[in-house]
């Protein structure tokens, strides 16, 4: 293995001077993972134990090395008795800490995912293994943890399914199966994963649950805790709102064994559960399970990769399902575990599109109005049996203006972003620089009154309350995410992901307005979001109850809702994925950068036979404060620096097969990079969401 560090060795007969240290008898060289992103030096280095420190250095330790010259912190992968490297090896400088945090199957799954997504195992690591708090491991054992197998009460919510019963059999006898699940509508699939997780613990083994946010993991956790008993002392959940010190806490509990369920946001793909029998990844489509930060793994793929290497059991599932899983099905990786078409109907909503020619005919305001006769109709009925959820893609009052002579899109005069309304007396700001447009003036034919292009949820509500008076309105989204609502009538609008769950039987009816934002999008996955977020909502209602959804009834991803089939929509998106080479069928890699780098990256890349380069072209500005922010921050320090300030993408595609070489080729290129300590960085994102 390769050495960092200097300092000279020990010889043997050489004088010792006065408070030299000395290598440990056993074992003397440790192999250590430094925390150091630089790709040209992603590997291990090896270093002398001290004698003083020989009981507490310990694999998966955390310790600080001197390298380069600096003090960095790493972790002990291992102690060997020798060393292959030829030179001097300097000496640990200290243990920061002698408990045993990264586990072997950890570091073997961190190096696994690095390789994948072109990545550093120091940038892994940082995603699986949180900072340490001291205090927390100097506190006495809080007592012993209920380690006895829970009794798993029958198939529950699995007996409407017609493979059910033997999937939860194979977890019981701790066999490994593997599933892609499409659930039915309505609230039991906390239960329902409670029930399978109940099963791997009654089979000896452990479990790992992996959900879209802080919401979902509060209803998983307490099916868990009715579904096992011993006042929830049999898991533990991991969300960013614990606070550093509780969540270190729990996960500590995790890796010393002492709990083997764990049900948490995407951070806790890397819990390190013994003898991992299970994992779950719920709602996989959602954009959150993709970790933003490098390397830029997918909780989905993280998850499988565990499930593999573990001889595991997997459970992919959602109300939808998702072209990748999708693939795992075709490819035998996984089966299909769905419930019968019968089943089906009783359990979904009545859909009733309302943008189809059809519905113009017979309503001519149809054509304009978001809230259409039927869409009115359905919602005062319904409201005489309980809440009715209106669903709106875009949050805000009024997200998009445009002129009212010639509809040109409104913009700032400063930076060219999006001007918005964020109430009915508020002046035009911009989205992106936050500059006040009062007065604005078309570029174009130089009028100063605008409309509104898109109308966002707080302006929906206030429509609302005013066509249905005496009834009560509240508001979900960004701001204010609401849990849940009560059984009383009541119109409840949320964005797409922040709709509450309706107590009692469900939501009486719900509107899903504006389709043709979320079908509109320029994006890849555009018609599978748009389904997922359409059956996500749809599923919150009472069965057989109304669901109208302003959308061209002739469009597939309607067609899917009105027939509650999204795996015959799955099947059909792969085909068409497959034809056109795109993600799954195929892997792709975004390379984001100044032309130059991009141009230096593939020159020293061996990509694999088969790769095709498309582009590079200029980045195309998005929508957003933040990435416009993000954006322009990063010009201006190319500015300071007196660089090239153009930013342009590329995409690398080859067959699925050739994946692994294709983050094997990048990652090297990134490291011949790195060592000539090339001055503009180039992103590396393996198969990432936004393609185009």
């Amino acid at each position: 293995m390769p050495a960092g560090g200097s300092g000279t060795s020990p010889k043997k007969g050489a004088g010792k001077k006065k408070g030299a240290k000395e290598p440990a008898a056993r074992l003397p060289v440790a192999r250590v993972a430094v925390d150091v992103s630089l790709a040209h030096l992603d590997r291990p280095f090896d270093y002398h134990v001290p004698a003083a420190m020989d009981e507490t250095v310990v694999p998966g330790c955390r310790v600080r090395v001197r390298f380069a010259g600096q003090l960095v912190d790493g972790f002990v992968l291992d102690r060997v008795a020798e060393s292959a490297h030829e030179g001097r090896l300097s000496f640990l400088e200290r243990v920061t800490s002698s408990e045993p945090v990264l586990s072997p199957e950890i570091a073997a799954l961190a190096r696994e995912v690095a390789d994948r997504y072109a990545g550093t195992f120091a940038d892994v690591l940082r995603l699986a293994v949180p900072p340490r708090h001291a205090r927390v491991e100097a506190e006495p054992d809080e007592g012993p943890w209920s380690q006895e197998p829970p009794e798993v009460g029958g198939p529950g919510p699995w007996a409407a399914y017609p493979a059910g019963r033997s999937f939860l059999r194979a977890l019981e006898e701790g066999r490994a199966p593997r599933a892609v699940w499409t659930a039915l509508p309505g609230p039991e699939w906390p239960v329902a994963i409670a029930r399978a997780v109940a099963a791997t613990l009654a089979g000896g083994r452990g479990a790992l649950v992996v959900v879209a946010d802080g919401r979902d993991v509060d209803r998983v956790d307490a099916a868990l805790t009715e579904e096992l008993g011993g006042s929830g002392r049999r898991h533990v959940a991991l969300t960013a709102e614990l606070g550093p010190a509780e969540r270190y806490r729990r996960w500590l509990a995790v890796r010393r064994g002492r709990v083997r369920a764990v049900v948490g946001t995407r951070a806790a793909m890397f819990a390190p559960v013994a003898d991992l029998g299970l994992v779950v990844v719920w709602d996989d489509g959602d954009d959150v399970h993709a970790e933003p930060h490098a390397p830029y793994p997918h909780a989905r793929e993280v998850l499988a990769l565990r499930a593999h290497r573990a001889g595991a059991g997997a459970l992919i599932g959602g109300f939808t399902r998702t072209t990748e899983a999708t693939q795992l099905v075709e490819s035998g990786w996984a089966h299909t575990l769905a419930a019968e078409r019968n089943r089906v109907r009783r359990s979904m909503p009545r859909v009733r599109p309302v943008g189809d020619d059809a519905e113009v005919a017979r309503d001519n305001a149809a054509r304009t109005a978001r809230l259409t006769h039927i869409g009115f109709e359905t919602a005062r009925q319904a409201l005489e049996k309980g809440p009715v959820l209106v669903q709106v893609p875009r949050r805000g009052y009024l997200p998009g203006l445009a002129c009212v002579r010639c509809r040109t899109p409104a913009r700032c005069e400063a930076c060219q972003g999006p001007l918005a309304l964020r109430s009915a007396h508020a002046a035009p700001y911009c989205r992106w620089c936050g500059r006040i447009a009062g007065d604005w003036a078309c570029p174009e034919c130089g009028h100063r009154h605008m409309r509104a292009v898109v109308v966002g949820a707080r302006r929906t509500a206030e429509e609302l309350g005013r066509a249905f008076p005496g009834v009560p309105v509240r508001t979900s989204g960004k701001d204010a995410v609401l849990d849940r609502v009560g059984e009383a009538p009541a119109l409840v609008v949320s964005t797409p992901g922040a709709e509450p769950v309706a107590e009692g039987e469900g939501y009486a009816a719900a509107l899903l307005l504006d389709g043709w934002v979320l079908l509109g999008r320029a994006d890849l996955r555009a018609g599978e979001e748009t389904l997922r977020r359409w059956m996500n909502a749809a599923a919150l209602l009472r069965p057989s109850a109304p669901l109208v959804v302003s959308a061209d009834g002739g469009l597939p991803p309607a067609q899917a809702l009105l027939r509650w089939d999204p795996i015959t929509y799955a099947e059909r998106e792969l085909a068409d994925r497959r034809h056109a080479g795109f993600p799954p069928a195929a892997r792709m890699a975004s390379l984001t950068g100044t032309p130059a780098a991009i141009r230096d990256l593939l020159a020293h890349a061996r990509l694999p036979d088969g790769a095709e380069i498309l582009g590079p072209v200029p980045l195309a500005g998005r929508d957003g404060a933040d990435q416009r922010a993000g954006r322009e921050a990063g010009r201006e320090a190319d500015r300071e620096a007196g660089r090239e300030v153009d930013r342009e993408r590329a995409l690398v595609r080859v067959p699925r097969s050739a994946g692994p070489a294709l983050g094997k080729a990048l990652q090297a290129a990134q490291g011949i990079r790195s060592a000539r300590k090339a001055p503009d960085p180039v992103r590396v994102q393996i198969d990432p969401l936004e393609l185009i």
